[in-house]
């Protein structure tokens, strides 16, 4: 089966290789060709690919709803960056809570232990776009105040 991936740089082939196998012949990490490198960068790049290997392995040990859970709580801390900023920036903030809410409400009853938390923290994001909206600025300090608490 042949994967891909879109990323803003386009479309991007991903190796078939099972987790713990060695990539297949022809392929290097970042299209690069080892034999244009020195020494040294050769065994940076092994390195980086090596740890990148690690890094797999460590993810396979999570649950994807616990990997999902942190992602969303990423998102959250956007849109409480954007909503808190001096002036609030409502559009961007609404793009971050519509990409938080397409992720909780998306996987609804699929998110583990942290979905009470982030449906939570979804209701809160949208409780001070609107109170921003509406001109109410005391908003700024209950978003900075729930971001200490974390």
């Amino acid at each position: 089966m042949h994967v891909s991936l879109w990323t803003p740089g386009g479309e991007h082939q991903v190796p078939d290789d099972a987790p713990g196998q060695e990539p297949a012949s022809g392929y290097e990490p970042g299209g690069i060709d080892p034999d244009d490198l020195s020494d040294e960068d050769r065994a940076r790049l092994e390195a980086m690919a090596q740890e990148m290997a690690e890094v797999r392995q460590q993810l396979l040990q999570v649950p994807a709803s616990t990997v999902v859970a942190n992602h969303a709580m990423g998102l959250y801390e956007l849109a409480a960056i954007h909503l808190s900023s001096q002036p609030p920036n409502l559009g961007e903030g609404r793009v971050a809570i519509d990409a938080m809410a397409g992720v909780v409400e998306g996987l609804e009853g699929r998110l583990g232990e942290n979905e009470p938390v982030l449906r939570d923290a979804l209701a809160q994001l949208r409780l001070a776009f609107v109170q921003l909206q509406s001109g109410d600025v005391a908003v700024d300090a209950d978003l900075d105040d729930d971001e200490d608490d974390d």
